[in-house]
């Protein structure tokens, strides 16, 4: 796979990253041996920047979550494979005890809980370490500035933020070089294409997009409600897949698909591909808790769009044609801080 560079450090990953969050089953229950499966897939493929989080936990959302599984899992997979992969991981989110998430960006949680990571990843050192959210409690440049004493130290190479305003992407890059913000872009969010996103360019910092492909709208598995079990925090939580907001989605969903017919390829290879023609900045990742899924989305990186295609798909999905906001009012609250 092609790979791209990010931030003015030039950071080498591969063109498409691997979103480990589905390892722990966020939406479906997921096979942890098939879990593990697929992220060496996606790594002997190519696909080297390799994300997760302390917060992501089997359960996430549920009382008894067990925060750091996600991690765990990554350290399983990567065994023997470290050398070949780039490992994100964020902090800043904590447990509260049911539940819904907390925020804490205070320098001595940042350095305690680089410290658990590093325990679970079974490392020495992570490649890219994330503000996860930026606390509202805690001046964004006292959290850079703990973290920027992990590169100090040789336990983390290059620093990002995750869902930050325009104007914090600014505070944290004065603080220390931020390589790379990560926030949902897809077809269906666009949202940071108005500020957060020039802003990035501006600076020279690489852009991660996550939930590339709608949290699964754009895959074309999901038809109806049905399609998602009831214990998925799709169905039971997220407005975009309730009732009419999940309909008038699958209805521009379905004329993304006629386009893909066209081409002879699959839907989600064309959503990726989409991303990917962004710009060179740009390294979407997506989430696979199969190999399979590796294999059927990883083409995307080799799939050239025409300048008609890609007005053709602007036109289908311009920003705010989704309807529903992507998170429940408690998620948003967190979002562009």
């Amino acid at each position: 796979m092609h790979t791209r560079a990010l931030g003015h450090d030039r950071l080498k990953v591969g063109a498409l990253g691997y979103g480990a969050m589905t390892m722990s089953g966020i939406y479906e229950p997921a096979d942890e041996n098939s879990a593990v499966a697929a992220l060496r897939r996606a790594v002997e493929l190519g696909i080297t920047l390799v994300d997760t989080s302390d917060y992501y936990g089997k359960g996430q959302r549920q009382p008894d979550s067990e925060q750091g599984h996600n991690e765990k899992l990554v350290g399983r997979a990567l065994q023997g494979h470290r050398d070949q992969a780039v490992l994100a991981t964020k902090v800043g989110y904590v447990f509260t005890g049911d539940g819904t998430p907390g925020l804490d960006g205070g320098p001595d949680h940042i350095r305690a809980a680089c410290e658990a990571s590093l325990q679970r990843l079974g490392v020495d050192y992570i490649d890219l370490y994330y503000l996860h959210r930026v606390d509202p409690k805690v001046p964004v440049e006292e959290s850079i500035g703990a973290m920027a004493g992990l590169v100090e130290e040789g336990k983390v190479r290059h620093l990002g933020v995750s869902e930050p305003s325009a104007e914090n992407v600014r505070r944290a890059h004065a603080t220390h070089p931020v390589t790379a913000v990560q926030s949902e872009y897809s077809l269906v969010t666009r949202d940071v294409e108005a500020e957060v996103l020039p802003t990035c360019r501006e600076l020279g910092i690489g852009f991660i997009p996550f939930a590339s492909l709608g949290r699964g709208l754009l895959t074309g598995t999901i038809r109806r409600a049905e399609d998602m079990a009831l214990t998925d925090w799709r169905r039971t939580t997220a407005p975009r897949f309730q009732s009419e907001n999940l309909q008038a989605n699958l209805d521009l969903v379905d004329l993304l698909r006629e386009i893909a017919d066209r081409r002879g390829v699959a839907l989600a290879q064309l959503a990726l591909a989409w991303r990917l023609h962004q710009g060179d900045d740009v390294v979407p990742l997506f989430g696979a808790p199969s190999p399979p899924i590796v294999d059927a989305n990883s083409p995307a990186a080799d799939l050239l769009l025409s300048d008609g295609e890609l007005t053709e798909i602007d036109a289908i999905f311009p920003p705010d044609a989704a309807t529903g906001e992507r998170y429940p009012e408690e998620y948003l609250r967190d979002v562009a801080r």
